[in-house]
């Protein structure tokens, strides 16, 4: 398809790790049509995890939860109002929320694609798109690619992004050097959204605990939420030796980039985090439970991956116990070992005040 695209829309409404691996579309749209501008529609609460990328022009946030129908409404006219202004030539849609085909019609782009999604066959959600596109792909990444057939591009990028300014850095620097880190240092992020994605709290401070013998320095990071920081608490008093936790909780997205992007090694659950690391390349151990470890892994090679279902049978999506810690069959020592391999070495100690 020749068409010197100008203006663009994405449209991707889901969770901050899944807003991290849609970076390869845009990246990918923004090297075919240099000149255009790439805008992006998304979850209001997720524009932290995109605000700092370079090649977006505008990041349109719609209100997920909170707001009553007639404030429902009066948003979504409102959105649709600035988008219509935007005069865009081409859309693509990577989400199978029902109003996004009711968006859609309301723009006036010649060229409107969209991911096929089993769950949106009705004609109503067909005739709002000029080009329905059939999955590809076992990565998500691969699948989220895929959509922009039609294109026929000449080249793909394949990496996702996280982007951060030199400021974001320079405030976790400074916040390190007042918690007391002097040595290389790991990132740990214990925590998800939900208990099945979760580890047991003492397995991690065993892990804690080997990696600060070797002479590393941990820091625990986590989300804001009560039950995110009193894991973080249970993990900590559980050590031989406490962690740094004086950020856990603290970090916006774009400083949580730049933190681990200076760290040695991560470490974490089938969560935002290890898509972060992935992205900034910092080598990863990711541990998944009761999820597609294949579709879902970080998208990266520098990793290793433990998955429940190598230790014991998982259940099927729809048999999911949502309150059950299906990666508690993970033991300690494997992810010890895992440390070993990814951080052959004995830790040196740093100087933040270097690390400009």
């Amino acid at each position: 398809m020749e068409k010197p695209f100008r203006r663009i829309l994405i449209i991707k409404m889901r969770f901050h790790g899944d807003m991290l691996l849609t970076t390869p579309v845009i990246s990918t749209l923004k090297q075919n049509y240099p000149d255009a501008k790439i805008d992006v529609l998304l979850y209001q609460n997720t524009i932290p995890i995109l605000s700092e990328n370079p090649e977006i022009n505008a990041l349109y946030g719609i209100s997920n939860k909170g707001a009553g129908t007639k404030e429902k409404i009066k948003n979504a006219l409102s959105l649709i109002k600035k988008l219509r202004a935007n005069s865009y030539d081409l859309v693509v849609n990577l989400t199978d929320q029902w109003s996004v085909a009711l968006i859609v019609r309301f723009l006036n782009a010649k060229t409107k694609i969209s991911q096929d999604f089993g769950n949106r066959q009705s004609a109503l959600w067909k005739k709002s798109f000029t080009h329905l596109v059939p999955y590809a792909g076992e990565h998500v990444v691969e699948r989220t690619l895929s959509a922009l057939k039609p294109l026929a591009l000449k080249q793909y990028v394949t990496e996702t992004t996280m982007s951060y300014r030199p400021e974001h850095w320079e405030n976790m620097r400074q916040q390190l050097k007042q918690l007391g880190v002097t040595r290389q240092y790991v990132v740990i992020q214990p925590t998800a959204r939900q208990l099945f994605k979760c580890w047991d709290n003492d397995k991690f401070s065993q892990v804690i605990d080997a990696v600060q013998r070797r002479g590393y320095q941990v820091v625990l990071t986590s989300g804001p939420a009560a039950d995110e920081m009193a894991c973080v608490d249970a993990i900590a008093r559980g050590c031989e030796t406490k962690p740094v936790t004086g950020l856990a909780g603290k970090t916006r997205f774009p400083e949580l980039g730049a933190l681990i992007d200076h760290a040695d090694l991560f470490i974490g659950v089938d969560s935002a985090p290890g898509h972060i690391a992935a992205a900034v390349k910092t080598p990863v151990i990711c541990l998944f439970g009761a999820t597609d470890h294949v579709f879902w892994r970080p998208w990266t090679d520098d990793i290793i991956q433990f998955w429940a279902g190598n230790y014991q049978p998982m259940p099927e999506r729809h048999e999911l116990d949502r309150n059950k810690k299906y990666l508690s069959v993970i033991p300690a020592e494997d992810v010890i070992a895992a440390t070993e391999k990814m951080l052959p070495h004995e830790a040196r100690p740093i100087d933040l005040d270097s690390l400009l």
